[in-house]
């Protein structure tokens, strides 16, 4: 057998899976290439050798990227879940009307890839008509993204002050924290946005809830001052008992 015929012959092997189609698993790619590559070594030329060393370069990457584009494909491609957030993103109403009405847990679908749902999607084009209207048909506001970001967290960081009220009045939990641990509070003082400040603490928000760093929305406020505008504004709104709702947060405090 030539050396040709000898990676042909053992690489095709793996090429085909039970059924005729193409399934095989990297470890066992590797395992195929260290056989050619020994028997090469043993009865190949130097010239053979340098044959089978780029055929076999060659096979294994195009192994290796048909196995991680079927994989691609599989994750993403034909997922239900995966249709109607691309129809959220393209503003189909009639197609995201009919998967809801088929399937109304669909409305809380994650992309596999980032975790964001529908509502951070329209929240990030600050779209009220479609954050309305799925929030109305049981979109959830606290649902996270990968980075802990909450469709409210992302408003706020816009400064999307219509969409970050509406969820709010919604159900939106103001105290629930980033990766980072910043809170929307915190983003709304880093932003110096009072009105969103203000809806924010009267809607329980805490100040002294601490990000990783060890620093509060208050602390971040004073920062310009303790007699500053932002330290009044959190004075005059916060809320009796709004420590009391927060959640612990681990990491240094001053």
């Amino acid at each position: 057998m030539g050396h040709g015929e000898a990676v042909h012959a053992l690489l095709d092997r793996d090429l085909q899976g039970a059924d005729g189609g193409r399934a095989p698993g990297l470890l066992r790619i590797h395992g195929r290439i260290s056989k050619v590559s020994k028997l090469a070594n043993r009865n190949g030329t130097p010239l053979g050798r340098l044959f089978l060393k780029g055929a076999l370069a060659l096979a294994a990457a195009g192994l290796a990227t048909g196995s991680l584009a079927s994989g691609a494909a599989a994750q993403t491609g034909f997922s239900e879940g995966y249709k109607f957030l691309e129809s959220v993103k393209k503003k189909e109403g009639e197609e995201v009307e009919q998967a809801i009405m088929t399937s109304p847990l669909i409305v809380n679908s994650k992309d596999v890839t980032s975790g964001e749902t529908a509502l951070h999607i329209v929240v990030q084009r600050r779209d009220i008509t479609w954050l309305r209207y799925l929030v109305q048909k049981g979109a959830e506001p606290n649902l996270a993204d990968d980075h802990g970001r909450t469709p409210l967290q992302q408003a706020v960081n816009l400064g999307w002050r219509d969409g970050a009220i509406y969820l709010i009045e919604n159900g939106a939990r103001t105290n629930d924290s980033n990766d980072a641990g910043e809170t929307p509070l915190i983003s709304a003082v880093h932003r110096r946005d009072t009105e969103l400040m203000k809806a924010l603490l009267k809607a329980g928000a805490d100040p002294s809830r601490t990000d990783n760093s060890g620093r509060s929305a208050r602390d971040y406020a004073e920062l310009n001052g303790k007699d500053s505008y932002l330290v009044k504004v959190i004075d005059q709104n916060v809320t009796e008992g709004a420590s009391k709702n927060s959640k612990p947060v681990y990491g240094p405090t001053f």
